[in-house]
């Protein structure tokens, strides 16, 4: 129900995770489909949908301008909001978070900001054969405008040792593979890059819902992730920087309410982090994320809850083991299950999952230089949430059998 408060007081009492009680939170879970594709996008809590509603419906208004109440709630409420997300990754200070339209502006506004002015030419950075395009393009990108390298790197920790260089200024590095759930050591790894004075970027988009992160204690200089897979809205997304560094980039997007004064000669941009936030900001997003970040914190031990989508997502591979011509990519017990079965192509699958209602993911996810490593074009991805059950799990095998009874 749709509260018409702008600034809710949720009070949500904290709760021992029940499955039953988690997925009763998710309204898009009444229906008779079966939700198995989170790690493209996770569905939303009722929590989400009421805050973006309340503001369309009741309460609109700009941020960080207008002076008339709703106007100076909505604004506070944007302040909250970093502040949760600040608190949620265990950075310094809320200055250090960042909002952006999602992990991959996130990512190019450090390639543009701060790689582009570190840069010279033959400077090399590492980026890890895991990534997903959103962590490698712009890393391609800045390398050509400043004649630098984007050197390849299998992931393997003692690897990366003979790689980094007095050359190396950036490692780019998954928090967790989008393809095969693999989770590197970031504690090994910001070890070894920070010894070579190497700055460390973090894509957190798949990461941050499995697995609680210290960016302080892991010594990450920046981390990105989208609000979409964290329960949140879409158009939304993250930028951690160590303050340090986020005040010596320059600004990439111009516009309102990131400067001090502006002439046609010049301009002076606004303190962090309001420099890197030009234009109207996302705030229905914001708002909703707000809420969803209250409501993760109701729930008060998150290991319960990814304990459960492990045993969930091993009982689910233990199911597909009964295909004999199956081909798994992704590691055990994670909540991406990466496969395909010989002689059948992942989309002709997909497309009879689809008849009954089953939401899957198929081709090459956003990783081709992975896939083409894996020597596959395309597999079939299964992602579990603590919104999933074992009736979602046994109504995709039988519909699974049925597809490969169908295709061979």
């Amino acid at each position: 129900m749709v509260t018409g408060m702008v600034l809710p007081d949720l009070n949500l009492p904290n709760k021992h995770f029940v499955p039953e009680q988690f997925r009763a939170d998710f309204p898009a879970l009444n229906s008779e489909s079966v939700y198995l594709d989170s790690a493209a996008t996770a569905l939303k809590p009722q929590v989400m949908v009421d805050a973006t509603l309340a503001y369309y419906l009741e309460n609109t208004a700009t941020a960080q301008r207008s002076l008339y109440n709703t106007a100076l709630q909505v604004t506070a409420t944007i302040d909250k909001a970093r502040q949760n997300v600040a608190d949620l990754i265990h950075a310094n200070s809320s200055s250090e978070i960042i909002w952006t339209r999602g992990a991959t502006e996130s990512i190019n506004l450090v390639a543009q900001s701060y790689a582009r002015l570190l840069l010279q030419p033959n400077d090399e950075i590492i980026v890890s054969e895991l990534e997903h395009h959103s962590n490698l393009l712009p890393w391609l990108i800045v390398a050509k405008q400043m004649g630098a390298k984007v050197i390849k790197w299998s992931s393997d920790i003692d690897e990366l040792s003979s790689l980094l260089s007095t050359k190396t200024k950036i490692v780019a590095i998954t928090q967790m593979s989008n393809v095969t759930g693999f989770c590197p050591d970031l504690a090994t790894i910001s070890h070894i890059v920070h010894q070579h004075n190497a700055v460390l970027v973090v894509d957190g988009a798949q990461g941050i819902v499995h697995h609680a992160l210290d960016v302080q204690q892991l010594n990450i200089d920046f981390y990105a992730f989208s609000a979409h897979k964290l329960y949140g809205p879409t158009g939304l997304g993250v930028l951690y920087g160590k303050k340090s560094l986020l005040e010596q980039m320059s600004v990439w997007h111009g516009g309102g309410k990131m400067l001090k004064s502006a002439s046609f000669d010049d301009f002076i941009p606004e303190d962090l982090p309001y420099k890197f936030e030009a234009g109207t900001p996302n705030i229905a997003g914001i708002l909703g994320f707000n809420a969803t970040l209250e409501w993760l914190k109701s729930w008060d031990n998150k290991q319960q809850a990814e304990n459960y989508t492990k045993r969930l997502a091993d009982y689910a591979k233990s199911q597909l083991n009964q295909f004999a011509d199956i081909q798994f990519y992704s590691v055990d017990s994670s909540p991406i299950i990466t496969f395909n079965i010989n002689e059948i192509h992942h989309n002709d699958i997909a497309i009879l999952l689809s008849e009954q209602n089953i939401a899957i993911r198929t081709g090459e996810l956003c990783a081709q230089p992975l896939m083409n490593k894996l020597g596959c074009h395309g597999a079939v991805r299964v992602s579990l949430m603590p919104y999933n059950n074992q009736q979602d799990v046994d109504k995709f095998i039988s519909e699974l059998q049925n597809a490969i009874e169908i295709l061979v």
